[in-house]
């Protein structure tokens, strides 16, 4: 296994981000497998990917030809095609951290982070989120995503990367955390 991080690059590594998501979607596992391996509850389109790529590629981690997992960028102005990233940077705006209204700092959204099962639990998070922090280093003060209260694996993945839960808040009937990643600070 020899596996390397990069930006997207080519519509082909888009399509594969789209069919690794779907195999992911909660929709599409039991309810052991969601518990046990995580899940994805945001579902993009090819159209939308492609306004998120034109902004800032995204990142995907891949071995040889398969896709072995994707971090996607989301600059503010674009999350305003998708429900769910429209109602997180709503509630975002809203919030402080360091008595300064987020909506006045520099951050970037974590659209979706996805590792493909036979690649989970080989570290590839960290790797994922290392490369997304070098390709907007300078841009952003933060990175911040929300993460259904109900997926405890994608939490512990995102606080053992420095990630920490900031709010908790209701969309659709479902609790979700908001976690911040804090890249003023000298601890990577």
């Amino acid at each position: 296994m020899s596996i390397s991080t990069q930006l997207v690059r080519q519509d082909s590594e888009l399509e594969g981000i789209l069919q690794l998501q779907r195999q992911n979607l909660r929709q599409h596992l039991t309810e052991d497998e969601a518990a046990d391996q995580g899940f994805l509850t945001a579902e993009y389109n090819l159209e939308y990917l492609h306004q998120m790529h034109r902004v800032h590629p995204s990142v995907i981690a891949v071995d040889g030809d398969k896709l072995a997992g994707y971090a996607l960028v989301v600059e503010r102005s674009v999350g305003s095609g998708h429900p769910l990233l429209e109602d997180l940077i709503a509630e975002v705006d809203r919030l402080q951290y360091r008595h300064r209204l987020l909506r006045s700092s520099a951050y970037v959204v974590v659209g979706q982070l996805c590792v493909a099962r036979d690649y989970r639990g080989v570290g590839l998070v960290p790797q994922l989120y290392q490369r997304f922090r070098e390709s907007l280093q300078g841009q952003y003060e933060y990175v911040i995503t929300d993460i259904s209260c109900a997926n405890r694996r994608s939490l512990k993945a995102h606080l053992k990367v420095g990630f920490q839960v900031i709010h908790t808040f209701v969309f659709e009937g479902a609790e979700w955390d908001i976690v911040l990643w804090d890249w003023t600070e000298t601890r990577h």
